[in-house]
């Protein structure tokens, strides 16, 4: 594909910088205002001394560049690309990060998004997701047209699929210069998309070859949905549907149905891309080449919470872990009974839906910090948390509290601009697109 350099528009990301700060972005100093995104790096602020207004959430500039770092040089050693999900942060400027460290592209979910995507240039992009409405297809396609740079595939999982796509596209006047390469994607009954049997799956391959402006280019799926723990009988129905999904593959190689000189074969969330990695590796037939491509996404930042229960980097030892870069600050307001604070960060702040946020630390405007033990958010309202204080915790009215946060795909999205810290000094800004 070229150096990492040309995956994005750097102009793009330059222009980042020059955003002026007004009061669409929360959490951020008065003080800010007029200032460029640029600017404001610049001053290289203090997070809790210099004006910011909790609450407010951090991203930690070292435990990033380490997430990058350890989860490129997983996939080198292992043999896979990795097409991060940009669903995760929705942040141009990250996407970079992980396209420099040598991800193959990035994945995405929905036409919002590849909006985006492609505002900023993301040259190869995998849309892991059914795509059946006329005005998407016709914009892609234009696009590609455009652009012969630019790479773009995404899944079906029926027949029926591919005949509304083949409808959008033959309609077009003139002719879809080039086609729309679709992988076949294949599940599993409970799950979520994808063809349930093998006969289906070979069925929708064979639909999208006869069609002038598909090209079957490969074989997805996603494990991550199937099951919610790392047990042997979560394991076992993952390697279950892995091996289906080489089924599918090896089917295809030998009925010469692929139209293309590589064959890219995808899953991997952020939970079990282990077992994908051992499982989507050769050997394999001979003829077009397999690309085993990741998606994991949540690895950037990592988290405090589900993912550290469930990565791969957790649950095997002898690996480098992970570190969580996320942490939300805000101010205890109240302190109404014995063994409950306020803190003025809620639903609106704090991703909440898949693990309780986790009360870490305490700092006090005097520049100390100390640890909180056994503390829990049990309740969360709008734009409060309730931490339940365990004996021994000192935590007082106007203090910064530090919380950890579970499950990114619901933490980015609440915010617009996030400092970048190291320390207490913030080094950067990340814009998100939500």
């Amino acid at each position: 594909m070229g150096s990492p350099h040309e995956a994005i528009d750097r102009d793009a990301l330059c222009a980042l910088g020059d955003e002026r700060i007004d009061w669409r972005f929360k959490g951020l100093p008065v003080s800010a205002e007029g200032s460029t995104v640029a600017e404001l790096a610049a001053r290289r602020l203090n997070v809790f001394d210099d004006g910011f207004v909790g609450p407010v959430l951090t991203i930690d500039a070292d435990a990033l560049e380490h997430n990058v770092t350890t989860m490129a040089k997983w996939c080198a050693q292992r043999g896979v690309q990795l097409a991060p999900h940009g669903k995760t942060t929705m942040a141009p400027q990250l996407w970079a990060r992980q396209l420099d460290a040598g991800a193959w592209g990035i994945t995405a979910a929905n036409t919002a998004q590849l909006r985006v995507y492609r505002a900023f240039g993301v040259s190869n992009v995998l849309f892991a997701n059914q795509l059946v409405d006329a005005p998407s297809l016709h914009w892609i396609s234009a696009d590609l047209d455009r652009d012969p740079a630019y790479r773009f595939s995404c899944f079906a999982d029926s027949p029926d699929v591919v005949q509304r796509m083949n409808d959008a596209l033959t309609a077009l006047r003139p002719a879809p210069a080039r086609p729309v390469d679709v992988l076949v994607e294949v599940g599993r009954t409970g799950g979520r998309a994808g063809a349930r049997t093998v006969a289906d799956a070979l069925a929708t391959a064979r639909a999208v070859a006869d069609s002038p402006v598909l090209r079957l280019v490969g074989v997805g799926g996603y494990e991550g949905v199937l099951v919610n723990d790392p047990s042997p009988y979560s394991l076992n129905v993952i390697d279950t549907f892995l091996s289906r999904m080489r089924e599918v593959t090896e089917r295809l190689l030998d009925e010469r149905l692929f139209e293309s000189d590589t064959v890219v074969l995808t899953a991997g969330g952020s939970c079990f891309f282990d077992r994908v990695a051992e499982a989507l590796t050769g050997p394999w037939p001979s003829g077009p080449d397999v690309l085993p491509v990741l998606r994991s996404g949540c690895y950037i930042v990592h988290d405090d919470g589900f993912y550290r229960w469930m990565s791969p980097f957790s649950r095997q030892s002898g690996q480098e872990s992970l570190r969580p870069a996320l942490r939300a600050w805000g101010r205890v307001t109240s302190t109404p009974e014995p063994g409950l604070a306020l803190v003025t960060a809620g639903k609106r702040d704090l991703s909440f839906d898949a693990w309780q946020p986790e009360p870490q630390l305490v700092r006090r405007d005097d520049g100390s910090t100390r640890p909180l033990h056994d503390c829990v958010i049990k309740e969360i309202n709008d734009q409060h948390a309730f931490i339940r204080l365990a004996p021994g915790n000192d935590i007082r009215v106007g203090d910064w509290a530090g919380i950890g946060l579970a499950y990114p795909c619901t933490a980015f999205d609440k915010w617009q601009l996030i400092p970048v810290t190291r320390g207490e000094t913030v080094v950067d800004f990340v814009r998100t697109f939500f």
